[in-house]
């Protein structure tokens, strides 16, 4: 089909020439009217190569001999005169033929080139945007597919398997690195130079971003062992610490229980330190415990349909009375978010603690409710001395204080801020100095049905 398409078009344009000189006789030379095949030759040439425009410039010749020159109907020349012009049009027709197909073939290179730079452009977006080149192989194989005029195009990394039937195999070298291989239609190869072009530039576009991906894995992996192992240090140095103090009030406690002369008023008192001190320690072990969990990402939550002021109430119920010195204010409807209650609760513990450590005694700290946008936000505000500017944006990293003189593990904003993003919510902070914080916490509207409160 692909040959029979110039055949009957070059037949079509033979024909018409020939009824146009027919028509033109009459008014101009004959001789000269064979200038007219040429419009048959160029288009010929112009559009299919010098391959199907000789076949046509020799027929078109021939048939002006045939047609036109005397004597007609008949391949014989009786004048030497119609030699010469025969001559002369069969090498103006085999020159412009040639200067035509030569010019078709600099349009198809340069317009060629333009696709392969189209196509190492986009590839080179794709591979630095991409989080893999394994997951961008699929669209990379349909662009060398559209840039070598292949049915299809498949690209397998670092791959030794055979091609599939009807396939060719095409090694991606980049250098003497052997990137991968790329599977075409057996039935249509691209032309060589074409294909080692398209092919070259592939390899080194996916080498470069194999070793772009390999090292940033292996930055993240050395970044991780840094902070894993900066935690450890932070977390034995603040162990060590916060450790001491309980047990040596303990120790103490203890010594003077077991030697002292003491009355019964002094040893509820001893009684009732040991006991705090060991309700500190139990506290500072399960921070321990849930921010080792949160970063293992084996928080597991188990969500349920909640209202946020069932959750607010839990969280008050655990403060005990503490909790007395909070206002809240709840909407006249809450719609139901899905959530851990038990994790969610310990995250709204941690903050309100954080508040009311930080507010003066008489002050007390308030908690809102609304939903907006789809949400349901609950904020806490403290009327404390707020979180310094360089320090907002990362108050809930572990071992972070708002400041360097305060008391605390600096893991309870952390550890809310883990329970609430496992709980698929956001949480964050927003301070001016002086002039106290607010901690909002949301969580995303559950599908409405009978919910917990």
């Amino acid at each position: 089909m692909r040959r029979l398409i110039p055949a009957l078009a070059s037949l079509g344009a033979l024909t018409v020439v020939t009824g146009a000189v027919f028509a033109l006789r009459p008014v101009a030379p004959t001789v000269s009217l064979g200038v007219l095949y040429l419009l048959a030759v160029l288009p010929v040439a112009v559009l299919w190569g010098l391959r199907y425009a000789l076949p046509v410039a020799v027929a078109s010749m021939l048939a002006f001999n045939f047609f036109f020159l005397e004597p007609v109907h008949s391949f014989r020349l009786r004048d030497s005169e119609n030699w010469v012009a025969l001559a002369v049009y069969l090498t103006t027709a085999v020159v412009v033929s040639e200067l035509a197909a030569r010019g078709r073939r600099r349009a198809e290179d340069a317009e060629q080139r333009r696709r392969e730079a189209e196509f190492a452009a986009e590839v080179s977006v794709r591979l630095l945007e991409a989080a893999s080149v394994q997951s961008q192989l699929g669209e990379i194989g349909r662009r060398v597919a559209d840039v070598l005029g292949t049915r299809s195009a498949r690209i397998e990394l670092d791959s030794l398997r055979r091609a599939e039937m009807g396939e060719a195999a095409h090694a991606l070298v980049a250098g003497e690195r052997r990137i991968g291989t790329v599977f075409l239609p057996g039935e249509a190869a691209p032309a060589p130079a074409i294909l080692v072009r398209v092919l070259g530039a592939l390899a080194t576009l996916l080498a470069y971003a194999a070793d772009r991906e390999r090292l940033g894995r292996r930055a993240v992996e050395t970044e991780a062992l840094r902070r894993s192992d900066a935690v450890k240090t932070t977390i034995l140095r603040t162990l060590s610490h916060d450790l001491r103090s309980p047990l040596t009030a303990i120790g103490a406690a203890g010594e003077v229980l077991q030697t002292g002369e003491l009355s019964q008023v002094e040893r509820s008192e001893l009684v009732a330190t040991v006991r705090a001190e060991v309700e500190r320690l139990t506290r500072l072990v399960a921070n321990v415990l849930d921010l080792s969990r949160l970063e293992a990402r084996a928080a597991n939550p188990r969500p349920e349909l909640w209202t946020a002021d069932g959750l607010v109430a839990r969280a008050l119920e655990s403060l005990g009375p503490a909790g007395e010195r909070i206002d809240v204010q709840l909407p006249a409807e809450s719609p139901p978010v899905s959530v851990d209650a038990a994790q969610v609760e310990r995250a709204l513990v941690n903050l309100l603690e954080n508040a009311l450590k930080f507010s003066p005694p008489e002050e007390r700290v308030a908690v809102e409710v609304e939903a907006r946008n789809g949400e349901v936000v609950v904020r806490i505000v403290d009327h404390g001395p707020g979180i310094p500017r360089r320090v907002v944006d990362r108050i809930f990293d572990a071992f972070e204080r708002g400041s360097p003189a305060g008391d605390g593990t600096g893991l309870g904003l952390a550890i809310a801020r883990g329970f609430v993003q496992a709980n698929g919510g956001r949480v964050w902070a927003e301070s001016e100095p002086g002039r106290g914080a607010s901690f909002s916490v949301a969580f995303p509207v559950a599908q409405a049905r009978a919910a917990t409160t």
